[in-house]
């Protein structure tokens, strides 16, 4: 059956701040574990849609009953699908683990939406779906799974906070500071397109 997370959160920033923001979110200091950052896929749709897929590497600690049972110091391998709807003001993103499945599965969507009427507001959906195919031990796994998961949005939500200041604080002190902007984005080499989309 697996377990189920669902929250509703706003900013008080508009949806484009929070867009900037969303891509130059790492690295900051509450999201240690996030190792790595590629982009392996983007582009413009017919529709005026920005559709990109970008693949991170996490570590994963696991409790210390569950290490005794998989030891070993882990790496996560994420993949991230979103899209970005400009006439809609709307990110959609889709992300779940490509490697240790079978232990802890992990399946996120978030949609961030600028709400029309109040425009320095933007209102952020967060679902997921956390699984596990161990027999015998599926349950706390997935009670582990659903702690962990509660954990992190809390970090993740500190490192967009983090990105949003860094970019209000570059954008007041514009003109006045030699530092180049850092390209957090870089083009992936080898492009391939992804089988799905949201």
């Amino acid at each position: 059956m697996g377990k189920y997370f669902f929250s509703e959160t706003e900013i008080k920033n508009s949806w484009d701040l929070v867009l900037t923001a969303f891509w130059q979110r790492y690295p900051n200091p509450f999201s240690s574990h996030v190792l790595t950052e590629d982009v392996l896929f983007r582009k413009v749709t017919s529709e005026n849609l920005l559709v990109s897929r970008r693949l991170f590497t996490k570590t994963n600690r696991l409790p210390r009953w569950a290490e005794r049972i998989f030891p070993g110091r882990r790496s996560v391998y994420i993949i991230e699908d979103s899209v970005v709807d400009l006439s809609n003001r709307s990110l959609t993103t889709m992300t779940w683990n490509v490697n240790h499945a079978k232990l802890m599965r992990v399946v996120e969507r978030c949609v961030f939406t600028g709400e029309q009427d109040r425009p320095v507001w933007t209102h952020i959906t967060r679902q997921a779906w956390i699984s596990s195919g161990v027999f015998g031990l599926s349950r706390p796994i997935q009670e582990f799974g659903l702690a962990r998961f509660r954990s992190n949005q809390l970090k993740a939500m500190k490192g967009l906070e983090h990105a949003i200041s860094n970019l209000q604080t570059s954008s007041s002190c514009h003109g006045e500071s030699a530092e180049k902007p850092k390209n957090v984005n870089p083009a992936a080499k080898n492009a391939q397109k992804p089988q799905q989309y949201i």
